[in-house]
């Protein structure tokens, strides 16, 4: 869509989500349910965002005042964004718990042949 036809629809329009104090209003609310994951993480999740995060049910109170206070638009976009920072974490800690102790050929393992 052209900015001309998006700018023609409500030029005196003032989308009061993205100024300033709802930003940050949204930010904490964001912090506070993620840090709600961190803090319950060994519970078994119950609940599924639209984006497929799962969450113990003891964070819907501070997954409800995360959604009221930021776009939708927004709140899966940080969800996208949460899943694929742990999925990432996950690979990056499962490789060094796979990976064996490094062992080199030690000196004079391999004997020259005379021919």
């Amino acid at each position: 869509m052209s900015k001309e036809t998006y700018a023609s629809r409500n030029p005196t329009e003032v989308h009061t989500d993205v100024l300033s104090e709802a930003r940050q209003a949204c930010y904490k609310a964001r912090d506070a349910f993620y840090a709600c994951l961190e803090k319950e993480s060994v519970k078994k999740p119950t609940e599924i965002t639209p984006v497929g995060l799962l969450y113990p049910s003891e964070c819907n109170a501070s997954r409800a005042e995360y959604v009221k206070l930021c776009r939708s638009s927004w709140v899966n976009h940080f969800d996208r964004q949460y899943c694929r920072n742990i999925r990432v974490q996950r690979l990056l800690d499962d490789r060094d718990t796979r990976r064996g102790p490094l062992v080199l050929p030690q000196p004079y393992t391999f004997k020259p042949t005379n021919t």
